[in-house]
Formats: C-alpha cells, sequence, structure tokens
C-alpha cells in the first residue's frame, strides 16, 4: 500500500483530482472537517459530488505539497490510513487520511482528520 500512497499523493501534488478520483468508488462516502466550510457539510456522498467539492477546494488555494510519512494497512478490514505532512499556500500541518476499500479495490469510505495547523 506504500506504493498507492506515494501515487495518491503525487496525483495530488499535480493536483490532478481525476487521478485521485479513479480509486473512488462512484457510491463514496467522504468525510472531512475542511468540506464543511468548502461544500456546507462535512460528508460528501458520491464520486461527482466529491469531484466538485475538491475542485472547488483547489480552486480557493495557490499552492498544495502532500509529503507521505508513512502508511497503516489492517488487509482483515481493507483499511488504509495515510500519515502525511501537508503544506498549502505555506500553512504546515499533519494529517491522517483514513480509507476503506472494497472488495475489488476501490475506496469505499474515507474520513480525513487534520492535525495542528503550524507543525514545520
Amino acid at each position: 500500500m506504500e506504493s498507492f500512497a506515494a501515487r495518491w499523493a503525487a496525483a495530488w501534488n499535480r493536483r490532478d483530482v481525476e487521478a485521485v478520483l479513479a480509486h473512488f468508488r462512484d457510491d463514496i462516502v467522504f468525510t472531512s472537517p475542511t468540506a464543511l466550510a468548502v461544500a456546507g457539510a462535512a460528508t460528501i456522498h458520491g464520486k461527482q459530488a466529491l469531484r466538485d467539492y475538491w475542485n472547488a477546494a483547489l480552486a480557493a488555494i495557490g499552492t498544495l505539497h502532500f509529503t507521505v510519512d508513512h502508511v497503516l494497512w489492517d488487509p482483515s478490514r481493507r483499511e488504509l490510513a495515510i500519515v502525511y505532512d501537508s503544506r498549502i499556500d505555506g500553512r504546515d500541518r499533519r494529517v491522517s487520511e483514513n480509507m476503506t476499500f472494497d472488495e475489488g479495490g476501490l475506496v469505499a469510505a474515507a474520513e480525513v482528520f487534520h492535525g495542528v495547523t503550524g507543525i514545520g
């Protein structure tokens, strides 16, 4: 799963929403505290709504860079946690993005946890 996390971060660093979405189910359930401010709800339902949210969020920022620190994978639960350092418009913070995969290898649910801004 380290290679998945590396590809995921590289897609974000290119701002390639479609490459990130390629790993998600059409009926994805995605929860993030940032979504509340951008999309008006903390939980996003469906790939198109997630695409709209991410495109709106990217349009509102200048620079973005994710650096994966480590990944935690539980194969019996098909759960992945990507722990990474996020730098957005010069603000650093630690993030954990937790994903649950279906039997076909697509992300069925994801939840993002943000740490304190200014870690770097």
